[in-house]
């Protein structure tokens, strides 16, 4: 049996908290142990139920998702943290990341891929949606590569040094312009499943968590 994922749902709509909660507690491995209605209620439940994940809407009242996200964080709470919001926009994407967020989807992602969300933040990943992803590899591309010039030198074009195949090596270039799982699969014309286990194989060959980070590898190796 696998082991259970203990969940605390915060938004300030019961309807929205009663709707997601009848989603995942229809997977056997997952559980929803506490609601709250606002960040700082979160924050609170986090401390005294100690969940595995957190999943936490950005606009409420007391104190906003991100803000709630960032306090614990500051804390070193070990609880994960899935941002689940309406809004696409890159200012909140990128706040939610840097106030530590291990996960951003939109609240119309469906089933399939918020439980795989779950699950890749459980095992100690990070979660984008393909359109979030978009988001930051655009941000990180349209004018924030000097930070990766800072860095050692890199290896000279060519060189494979993470063994990458050829098709993963077609696969990133794509990821890189910003196409989706289902883009690239249509493109490639392979199944969406494969597509996504050659984006796997390549964070885990390049040792990176998320897009940005294989973003500056990708370049200092002169992979792109």
């Amino acid at each position: 049996m696998s082991e259970i994922t203990r969940i605390v749902l915060a938004d300030d709509h019961a309807l929205v908290r009663d709707g997601i909660r009848s989603l995942l507690e229809s997977e056997s491995d997952l559980q929803v142990i506490g609601e709250a209605s606002n960040g700082k209620e979160a924050i609170d439940l986090v401390g005294e139920v100690n969940p595995d994940i957190l999943i936490i809407d950005i606009r409420m009242p007391v104190m906003n998702g991100i803000d709630a996200v960032a306090e614990l964080t500051q804390s070193k709470s070990s609880v994960k943290t899935i941002i689940l919001s309406m809004h696409d926009s890159e200012e909140y994407i990128l706040k939610s990341i840097s106030s530590g967020a291990n996960g951003y989807l939109l609240k119309d992602t469906d089933k399939s891929e918020f439980i795989k969300a779950i699950h890749t933040v459980r095992e100690g990943g990070k979660y984008f949606s393909g359109d979030i992803s978009n988001v930051l590899v655009n941000n990180l591309l349209g004018g924030k590569n000097e930070v990766v010039k800072k860095e050692e030198t890199p290896k000279k074009s060519g060189d494979n040094v993470f063994d990458l195949t050829n098709k993963e090596l077609k696969v990133l270039e794509l990821v890189l312009s910003g196409l989706t799982n289902q883009q690239i699969s249509e493109k490639l014309q392979n199944s969406k499943r494969t597509i996504e286990t050659h984006r796997f194989n390549l964070m885990r060959k390049m040792d990176v968590k998320n897009l940005i980070d294989l973003s500056k590898k990708s370049q200092k190796y002169n992979l792109i």
